[in-house]
C-alpha cells in the first residue's frame, strides 16, 4: 500500500496501512476475548526537519500510533519505513540502532524520570548505553544538553523532585536529545503542564527543530497548539485517519466533518479537545465495537445510508491534503 504523503520530497518516516489491535478479556470466566481496534490502516509521512501533528479525541488511536512507531507496541499489519527501512521487522542490534535515531518525550515528565538519579546521571545514561564518548566527553555533552534546553548547569547535581513540571519536561527533552536523534515522538508533551509553561516548552521544541533539523511527531489533544507548531495535521478518529492537511490553513480549509467538529469544539479560554468532546455530535463509540463503514457516521450530520456499508479510503485531494469521506465532493 502506498502511504499518503504529508510532505513533498523523500520522507524520513513513511507510515503505510498501520494497524494495531489489542485482544482483551477472555479466560475461564470472562467469556470470549474482544478486540480493541486501536489503529486501522493509518498512513502518513514525515519529512526531515518537519513537524507533523496528530490530533483527535481520546480513543482516537493517536498515542498508539506513536508507541507503535517507537516499537513499544506490536503492529498487527502495515509498515513503518524509517529512512527506507521497515522498522516493524527489526530485531536485536538493528532495533538498538534504530532507538538511537528515534527518541521519545512523554506526557508526564515526573513519571519518565528515575527519582533515584540526579539530572546529570539521567542525561549521561543514554550516552553510556549507546557507547558514546569517554567520561570527559560525556560530561561536556551533558553540560551542553542542559544549556540547550534552558537549564543551568548546577541543575545537573539535583534530583527530579526538586524541579517544577516544566523544568522536568526540559530534562526529559534533554535526555531525548542526548544521543542525537533524527526523529522525536512527542506524546502529549505539554498537556500535564500549566498553560504559561506549555508555551515555553512549545517554543523550545520549535527552536530545537530549527537549530538541529529534527523531525517531530507531535501527538496532542490541543488543536491550536498543533496548528501553531506543526507543518501538517493528521486528524484521527476511532483509530482511522480522517484528514491530512497543512497546519497553516487548517481551520479555514478543513474538509472532513470530524475536522470541522473539532474546530467548532475548541475551547475559547484554555482546555483541550477532551473537555468538550461531546459538545457536538454526541458520544464517541467504543473502539471495541466501532461502527460499520465510516466510523464517524454515527456522529456525522452529513451521513447517508451508503456510509454504513463503505469504509471511505484516504484519498489525496491536493498536494499535502487527503480526506477519508465518500461525500467529500458534496459537502458544503
Amino acid at each position: 500500500m502506498t502511504s499518503i504523503a504529508t510532505e513533498i520530497g523523500r520522507a524520513l518516516l513513511d507510515v503505510s496501512g498501520l494497524t494495531t489491535r489489542f485482544h482483551v478479556g477472555g479466560g475461564l470466566f470472562a467469556g470470549r476475548p474482544s478486540v480493541v481496534h486501536a489503529t486501522e490502516d493509518v498512513s502518513f509521512s514525515l519529512g526531515r526537519g518537519r513537524i507533523v501533528g496528530v490530533v483527535g479525541e481520546s480513543g482516537s488511536g493517536k498515542s498508539t500510533v506513536g508507541r507503535t512507531i517507537l516499537r513499544l507496541e506490536t503492529a498487527t499489519a502495515g509498515s513503518v519505513l524509517f529512512d527506507g527501512t521497515d522498522v516493524l521487522g527489526l530485531r536485536d542490534r538493528q532495533l538498538f540502532a534504530y532507538r538511537r535515531r528515534v527518541q521519545a518525550i512523554f506526557q508526564d515528565p515526573g513519571a519518565s524520570l528515575d527519582p533515584r538519579m540526579c539530572v546529570g546521571d539521567t542525561l549521561a545514561e543514554p550516552l553510556i548505553t549507546h557507547g558514546i564518548g569517554g567520561r570527559s566527553e560525556r560530561d561536556d555533552r551533558v553540560a551542553d544538553l542542559a544549556r540547550q534546553v534552558g537549564l543551568k548547569t548546577d541543575a545537573l547535581r539535583r534530583y527530579p523532585h526538586e524541579f517544577s513540571g516544566g523544568q522536568r519536561q526540559r530534562i526529559g527533552i534533554a535526555r531525548a536529545l542526548a544521543v542525537g536523534p533524527e526523529l522525536i515522538v512527542a506524546d502529549e508533551p505539554v498537556s500535564a503542564l500549566d498553560v504559561s509553561v506549555q508555551a515555553q516548552i512549545v517554543n523550545l521544541l520549535q527552536a530545537l527543530r530549527d537549530d538541529l533539523g529534527l523531525a517531530l511527531l507531535f501527538i496532542s489533544h490541543d488543536l491550536p497548539t498543533v496548528e501553531f507548531l506543526c507543518d501538517s495535521v493528521v486528524v484521527m478518529y476511532l483509530g482511522r485517519v480522517m484528514e491530512i492537511a497543512p497546519a497553516a490553513d487548517f481551520q479555514q480549509a478543513a474538509a472532513h466533518p470530524y475536522s470541522r467538529m473539532l474546530i467548532r469544539n475548541v475551547p475559547r479560554f484554555g482546555g483541550t479537545l477532551d473537555d468538550t468532546a461531546t459538545a457536538d455530535g454526541g458520544e464517541t463509540p467504543s473502539p471495541l465495537r466501532p461502527p460499520s463503514g465510516c466510523v464517524f457516521r454515527t456522529r456525522c450530520p452529513h451521513a447517508i445510508p451508503l456510509c454504513a456499508d463503505t469504509i471511505p479510503p484516504l484519498e489525496i485531494t491536493a498536494p499535502g491534503r487527503a480526506v477519508a469521506c465518500i461525500r467529500k465532493d458534496a459537502l458544503p
